[in-house]
């Protein structure tokens, strides 16, 4: 039986498992599967599987989000983060089965888990107001809720960073650190300065904690790495000096060093991250990866494997640390010593998009996608890298599915730069025939297409298009020239290279009809489509996703705008607006002859919706055809992690917008 293409409703029957955490014993891994229900919304449970056999099973049902999932030291219980109660609280399930017990009740809810290596305890950070005792700050009803949403206050706003696409407006909430005793249930507020802390993990003794923050103020942009001790009266040390970001903390197994990600800003928002060790007791920084030039941690641009969780550097032993680093498209997991030699343990044309390590059995629990896999665990035992499939998420229901594989090309860039690419062929290919081609370009710009699963390009190439995808100067996993060569030059090399790629795949492939192409992108990807089309009428459509339309506007209502503008266009307004001016396809709206459907968040803050209201408003306002399409109740995630009938809709109005146009 032949197989069909996919299409935009299998978005509804695909399953994506994420975050496997293996048992203390080495013998059982827990992960959490998220779904889409019948009511068109996302459910998230918990399962469990041996590591090296047996089927998995189910741990939690019903309609909830049921995620990060923590073993306790004893491996009795697992505590997990549940919007069971309405809202993000910690629960707990005993391994030897039961219904899940609610831990905290906290009104602002709670965060991620970790537990205390004794197991007496446990670490979180949670939104916890000013304006009265964290004591007095108890879990609502659902009916209480309901009416504060409904009750519009005046929002007073006093600092330069008040709000985050992730978060909304912060209003008078910081996330900060909590200890909650098992025993007693009781939870204790350890941080109080008003800005938001990150958890960093237990020293291996159980007597010190660490966490991340910026006490600079918010035109400081960084994190340093804070020591606190727990049960005692020493003082709290900052043992990082403010001069640069760091995060994804582990503790050596002595407890008497750190390692994290980060970096200095040498090259701003562009700088690729390091692994740095750092002694505990004198704050003394060692780089481990001095002669690294790839990101270190995972780039990959995907519309299904997503904001995973990323376990950052963890100690194989004291000599020794795993992580995950992204290079020519492809995310590995590898391993660096102390003294600074680099090996990758899996590194192949795929995409390691999470993974949890076992030190005493020497096995990692891996999970793995690719352009024709959404995702699945795999156990690799690191003595001898055999790997072995451990989950099956998707066979059964892509079983009759056609996925394409995409053909590898490399391109020429007019300086002489190599460029990446990839290619999917539509999925009715017939050489006797000609096809249109959709170029599709990548947001950040500091990220990485490559080996990983990704419904929106497979979709385009189910209804019969060819889709070009590309690595321009400025994409991560080419080393730190590339990736900073766009800053400043937004709309320059990066144009070029985007033509040039397309130039020497209409050479190379000739089913490919150059008189119907088609251009798309979001964020950075949208601010290119935007650009492409008002410099070059090659394009029969575009589609502009979640854009950036004006630098000068940009710079004062995203959440990132006063200094994602300087970093990377290289100026801050009052300085430079003609710079600004001169990067932003606004300028050249009169150029534009390309037909374009503008889609965009209505709660989007970190290109804000007033980017897409001035790009449709010139263009109708001078006669070009352009169509705008909002959604409500989404942010810059819509594509991603948005509401799953409105990234069905999303992707429905690209389909009928290039069926119309090419």
């Amino acid at each position: 039986m032949s197989k069909r293409p996919i299409d935009i409703e299998d978005l509804f029957h695909l399953t994506q498992y994420s975050d496997p955490q293996i048992d203390h014993k080495g013998e059982t891994y827990v992960f959490t599967g998220r779904a889409i229900n019948e009511n068109q919304s996302y459910t998230e449970h918990l399962y469990v599987q041996d590591v090296h056999h047996g089927e998995l099973r189910q741990w939690t049902f019903g309609n909830v989000k049921d995620r990060f999932p923590r073993f306790s030291p004893d491996d009795q219980t697992i505590v997990f983060l549940s919007n069971r109660s309405g809202i993000d609280q910690l629960w707990s399930i005993s391994t030897n089965g039961g219904a899940p017990k609610q831990l905290t009740y906290l009104e602002h809810g709670a965060g991620k888990p970790h537990w205390s290596p004794g197991g007496r305890s446990l670490l979180f950070s949670a939104p916890v107001g000013t304006d009265r005792a964290f004591t007095e700050q108890v879990e609502k009803t659902k009916e209480e809720r309901e009416k504060n949403v409904k009750k519009k206050e005046p929002f007073k706003i006093e600092r330069l960073k008040y709000k985050s696409d992730a978060m909304g407006f912060h209003g008078q909430k910081h996330q900060q650190l909590i200890l909650f005793d098992i025993e007693t249930k009781t939870s204790e507020q350890l941080t109080t300065n008003e800005v938001d802390h990150n958890v960093g993990g237990w020293s291996p003794n159980g007597k010190k904690i660490a966490y991340t923050a910026n006490l600079k103020g918010d035109n400081h942009i960084g994190q340093d790495i804070f020591i606190q001790s727990i049960g005692t009266v020493e003082e709290t040390r900052q043992i990082t000096a403010s001069d640069g970001t760091y995060h994804d903390i582990s503790w050596s197994p002595d407890g008497a060093k750190i390692a994290c990600f980060g970096h200095t800003y040498t090259y701003d928002g562009a700088t690729q991250n390091e692994i740095w060790t750092i002694d505990v007791s004198n704050g003394e920084k060692k780089l481990l990866t001095p002669d690294v030039d790839f990101e270190i941690g995972d780039a990959m641009i995907s519309d299904f494997q997503s904001g995973q969780h990323n376990p950052g550097p963890v100690w194989e032993n004291g000599q020794s640390i795993i992580f995950t680093a992204s290079r020519f498209g492809r995310t590995g997991v590898f391993r660096a010593s102390i003294n600074g030699e680099i090996h990758p343990i899996f590194e192949e044309n795929r995409h390691v998009y999470a993974f949890s390590f076992h030190k005493e059995t020497d096995v990692l629990i891996a999970g793995i996608s690719s352009p024709t896999d959404p995702g699945n665990f795999y156990a690799i035992p690191l003595d001898n890298g055999k790997i072995t499939q451990r989950t099956y998420a998707n066979d059964a229901y892509l079983s009759d599915i056609q996925l394409q594989e995409p053909h590898t090309v490399r391109f020429s860039a007019n300086d002489g730069w190599e460029i990446e690419g990839w290619l999917l062929y539509p999925s009715n290919y017939n050489p006797e025939k000609k096809y249109p081609l959709i170029l599709e370009v990548h947001g950040g710009p500091h990220a990485m297409y490559g080996y990983s699963f990704f419904h929106e390009l497979q979709v385009l190439a189910g209804v019969g298009y060819a889709v070009l995808y590309t690595n321009p100067r400025g994409s991560h996993g080419y080393g730190q020239h590339f990736v900073d060569a766009v800053r400043g030059d937004y709309g320059g090399s990066d144009y070029t290279d985007l033509m040039a790629a397309l130039d020497q795949t209409l050479e190379r492939f000739s089913f490919i009809d150059d008189a119907r192409l088609g251009v798309t992108g979001g964020s950075y990807g949208g601010f290119m489509t935007n650009w492409i089309i008002s410099h070059t009428n090659r394009f029969k459509a575009a589609v502009t996703q979640r854009s950036i339309a004006n630098w000068l506007s940009f710079y004062g209502v995203s959440d990132i705008g006063y200094y994602f503008t300087k970093w990377e266009i290289g100026e801050h307004l009052l300085d430079d607006p003609a710079k600004l001016w001169d990067h932003s396809p606004l300028k050249y709206a009169r150029d534009v002859e390309t037909p374009i459907l503008i889609l965009h968040g209505e709660q989007d803050l970190r290109c804000p919706i007033e980017q897409a209201e001035q790009w449709f408003t010139v263009l109708k306002y001078y006669g070009k055809e352009a169509v705008f399409v909002r959604f409500p109740d989404a942010n810059h995630e819509l594509s991603r992690n948005g509401p799953p009938r409105l990234r069905a809709a999303r992707l429905a109005e690209i389909v009928h917008w290039f069926r119309d146009w090419i």
